[in-house]
């Protein structure tokens, strides 16, 4: 049986992420510009990633105003109860200035430091994924040429191949000196894996692993924020996640794969230091 708090923490997490995506998808304007940079001149906040954190934050902040925030622009916050909300407004910022569909908004809940909520909507694929601590990974989205399933169904990752047939998803750095590097990586694991993806969502690419689209996934310069809901949704469609061998996943590095493939892809990743210039 599902805690009562957890369970009121998923609905809040699912109306907000809901209604974040509505803004999203039907209020971006034609002439969407870039509001300001973070890491690089290229890695870029628009006018419409405050605007989602904003409405997320007061949704939140209405229902329960003793929970803490940690969000990607800007929302922070220590709070009273035990739980804290951390929030990607927009993943796949660059995505969504260009008009392409991969993007989403990510909300998880922690309660004490262990994430135990976490909600992923996919707005322009009419997805959305989310999972409770101990309770399974679940996804909802329409039939038809736009969706992958009807109704509400439980996720289960992928049988494990062997990782020279593993189809493994990553990402690149704004800052060119770290992506040069992550593209040297990148080049070496190529040879040796069925091949590899860039989708430019750390949440929904977690999410695809969980729905058994892909066989692994890292990262390298990953927050808290890009990866917290994708990778409980991930864990609880039963990958292993972690960073460097024997650690969770940090700043440094993010791995998720279906067990089978990921302890040899996170040796392959610290051989090839997948972690540091």
């Amino acid at each position: 049986m599902t805690d009562p708090l957890h369970a009121e923490l998923l609905e809040i997490a699912r109306e907000a992420a809901r209604r974040a995506g509505e803004l999203l998808r039907d209020g971006r304007p034609a002439d969407l510009a870039v509001a300001a940079t973070k890491s690089s001149p290229i890695d870029v906040v628009t006018e419409m990633d405050i605007a989602a954190e904003k409405l997320i934050t007061q949704l939140i902040a209405d229902r329960r105003p003793d929970d803490g925030f940690l969000g990607e622009e800007g929302a922070s916050s220590e709070g009273t109860s035990g739980v804290r909300w951390v929030i990607d407004p927009l993943d796949g910022t660059v995505n969504y200035l260009y008009g392409l569909p991969t993007w989403s908004v990510s909300i998880a809940a922690e309660q004490d430091g262990e994430t135990v909520v976490g909600v992923v909507a996919a707005p322009m694929r009419g997805e959305t994924f989310h999972a409770v601590r101990g309770g399974g990974a679940f996804a909802t989205g329409p039939t038809g040429p736009t969706g992958s399933w009807e109704g509400e169904r439980r996720l289960s990752c992928r049988t494990a191949p062997p990782l020279d047939q593993a189809l493994v998803s990553t990402g690149f750095n704004y800052v060119a000196e770290v992506r040069t590097h992550q593209a040297d990586v990148a080049r070496q694991l190529i040879p040796r894996l069925r091949d590899i993806r860039r989708g430019g969502s750390a949440a929904v690419d977690l999410c695809d692993l969980a729905a058994g689209r892909l066989d692994g996934y890292y990262e390298r310069g990953l927050h808290p924020w890009d990866r917290a809901a994708g990778d409980l949704i991930a864990r609880e469609a039963g990958a292993l996640t972690g960073g460097r061998p024997g650690e969770r996943p940090t700043d440094d590095l993010t791995v998720a794969a279906v067990p089978g493939v990921f302890e040899p892809l996170q040796r392959l990743l610290e051989e090839l230091g997948a972690w540091h210039d």
